[in-house]
């Protein structure tokens, strides 16, 4: 077994192999960048070593770098998470030069799989199914109109050695493989080196389902169930479960011996996932085809540990250093359900624009991940893990990937891990940036989510218009009410006790007026009950000033609910909605009818920039007329191309940018006459 072992990543997949390797007793080296000098994986590693600034492609993604840190610190092998150089066939040919060991697949397999054009030839000889496309190179934007014209719309165009989501254009029409394709190719060269694209037809009601696949350098390769990715956003994973409530015991087995027997034709071994894509529309669940195998460890790869209590961090290693697995395809078995929801650094009140900046507050409902060696470690405490590589008063920066964490439930059944992830979600703190949290609360309540029904479309098909909060029921919202009555008399009563100038006693207020999402509430405290709107109901609520988080228990129902003071009352979160909830005494709130209403300026002819980001190209210049829905800009963050259109038809005025430069969110691009 090796004594020492080198991370070539960052953030949370880094903090997350150095406790597997610690459990195992294997030392281990962090590389880090400019923007990571204080982040948790440096720390936590038992050497660190600075291989450069904060861009990706000026030091993590610098194979001699990392090379150079193994050879320095005595390390016998490179573990390489996911993205970065984890799928460079290149590196871990370098790593072999060097004698160094390469945790993951051969070199083969690599190059095979690696290359998506290379990847479905090969599936196709194997005897897996594939999904109808055009399996060869794209001349330029013109043959891609052809292509995807005989194909027939829809159509999917992908970058060929794209992942995660990026390099990736959902085409109807011409228009769109016209607008698409070349943002595609740029996205393909930006973020992995190849600005290759193919095109493939984009199968309808589409379930994305993986495989996870496990072999030895022995022979030996075994699938370990299946995960539902089917929630995603923009081809960006959002949920993920295991095992998924679609597939069936027959289905599952048809899938993992199609993946294996691709695994088995590369000769692979090491954790590996193949990706596939399952028509929805099909009763028999046997229209599934091959998308592409990452030769890498997954992000989700959490909810496959949970309902199987391997350790696939711990196996890849072991593998890697020579030894047989210890399990075979009989002792793969599935105990309970997990569920994974991303937590990411962005907005979804505001369209899910990417955010960064600082970690004002970060307090998870759990410590980050922990493993004691038995299945129960890997489920976490109560059901509860939480993967993540940030702290309380760092930064999320525009230099990687917007996820902050990786929060994961277990439970017995599918709704025990979903009604684990809410309360989870209620007690997860995060201040000072643009979070997801509501968003994936609220998709764990959808009636559709909880059925089972789900397609890679849920998202657009079940929040067209954007996301403004889950559905909050009348009696929620009287017993946030009664919530917000309390806490406004805890206040008052608060105020009376420091103010000590005040002669004799100040009772506070003990009734109020509670508005909250344009209904309103009278709310009075008694000495043994609280009513709403004259009913009774029981409150039990532990709150100590300054608490930023509350457990209560009104009419029978516990919430998790975290509030923020503002100058007329709170502002109160749970179960994924967020209300601004106005509190007043019984006697004043009738005054505020007169109060002078405040109208907000008309931004509308400013192309504002809605994100930190690069301005990568400005399609208009002064004098121009423009029509509603026209690119007028494009900016890049989080390794992202976002289009900017035109709300209106008009005429530009001035222009206060150009290509190239770094914008602030919320700076003026150009002005409309």
């Amino acid at each position: 077994m090796f004594k020492k072992i080198l991370i070539a990543n960052r953030g949370e997949i880094a903090c997350r192999i150095i406790k597997t390797a610690r459990r195992m007793g294997i030392a281990t080296v962090a590389v880090y960048s400019d923007a990571d000098a204080r982040a948790p994986f440096v720390r936590m590693a038992d050497e660190a070593l600075h291989i450069g600034p904060s861009p990706a492609a000026q030091s993590y993604l610098i194979a001699d770098k990392i090379i150079a840190a193994a050879k320095a610190t005595g390390a016998e092998a490179v573990h390489p998470g996911y993205g970065f150089l984890s799928e460079r066939t290149s590196f871990a040919e370098a790593l072999a030069a060097e004698g160094i060991s390469f945790i993951g697949p051969p070199v083969g397999a690599i190059a095979a799989m690696g290359d998506k054009i290379e990847s479905k030839k090969l599936a196709l000889k194997a005897g897996v199914n594939v999904v109808p496309g055009f399996v060869g190179e794209i001349d330029d934007t013109e043959h891609a109109v052809r292509i995807a014209a005989e194909i027939g719309y829809p159509v999917m165009m992908k970058a060929s050695a794209g992942g995660g989501g990026k390099g990736m254009r959902l085409a109807y029409s011409e228009a769109d493989v016209r607008e698409g394709f070349e943002a595609t190719k740029r996205e393909g060269l930006a973020s992995f080196g190849d600005d290759r694209v193919f095109i493939e037809k984009f199968i309808l009601n589409p379930r994305h389902i993986e495989i996870q696949i496990l072999g030895d350098q022995h022979g030996t390769i075994l699938y370990l169930n299946e995960r539902e990715c089917s929630i995603q956003r923009r081809h960006q994973k959002v949920v993920e479960e295991a095992p998924s409530p679609f597939v069936t015991p027959k289905m599952r087995q048809a899938m993992g011996e199609q993946c294996v027997a691709l695994a088995r034709a590369v000769g692979y071994y090491s954790a590996g996932t193949v990706e596939l894509i399952v028509s929805g529309a099909d009763p028999t669940g046997e229209s599934f085809y091959f998308l592409e195998m990452n030769t890498r460890l997954q992000v989700e790869h959490p909810v496959t540990e949970a309902i199987t209590g391997i350790d696939l961090v711990e196996q890849m290693i072991r593998v890697a250093a020579g030894e047989k697995l210890a399990m075979s395809q009989a002792d793969i078995g599935i105990d309970g359900w997990s569920i994974e929801n991303r937590v990411y650094a962005e907005d979804p009140y505001r369209g899910f624009l990417p955010s960064t900046g600082r970690l004002v507050r970060y307090n998870p409902p759990v410590e980050g991940w922990t493993d004691d060696g038995a299945a129960n470690g890997r489920r976490g405490v109560d059901g509860i893990r939480v993967d993540d590589g940030v702290y309380e008063g760092g930064e999320v920066s525009m230099f990687y990937d917007p996820m902050i964490a990786k929060l994961v439930t277990w439970g017995e059944t599918r709704d025990e891990a979903a009604d684990k992830q809410i309360a989870a979600l209620d007690a997860f703190e995060i201040e000072g940036l643009g979070h997801n949290i509501d968003f994936v609360s609220a998709i764990m309540q959808h009636p559709r989510f909880r059925s089972g029904e789900l397609t890679t479309g849920f998202i657009a098909e079940e929040y067209p218009d954007g996301f403004e909060g889950a559905a909050t029921s009348d009696e929620t919202l009287g017993h946030l009410a009664a919530i917000a009555g309390f806490l406004a008399t805890a206040r008052a009563d608060r105020a009376r006790q420091v103010d000590g100038q005040l002669d004799g006693p100040l009772e506070p207020p003990y009734e109020w007026t509670v508005a909250l999402d344009g209904k309103t509430f009278s709310v009075e405290l008694g000495e043994d009950d609280i009513t709403v709107n004259g009913e009774p109901v029981g409150l039990e609520i532990e709150y100590t000033p300054g608490d930023t988080l509350v457990e209560a228990e009104v009419g029978g129902q516990t919430y998790g609910v975290k509030l923020a003071p503002t100058r007329t009352g709170f502002r109160l979160t749970t179960r994924g909605a967020s209300h601004a909830v106005q509190v007043l005494p019984a006697r004043i709130a009738p005054l505020t009818a007169h109060m002078i209403e405040k109208i907000p300026p008309d931004l509308s002819k400013f192309l504002i920039c809605p994100m930190p980001g690069l301005l990568v190209a400005l399609n208009v210049g002064e004098g121009d007329h423009v029509q509603p829905g026209q690119p007028l800009a494009v900016v890049e963050a989080m390794k992202m191309e976002n289009i900017l259109r035109a709300e209106k038809a008009g005429t530009v005025k001035a222009v206060n940018a150009k290509a190239g430069d770094s914008l602030a969110v919320d700076a003026v691009i150009l002005e409309m006459e």
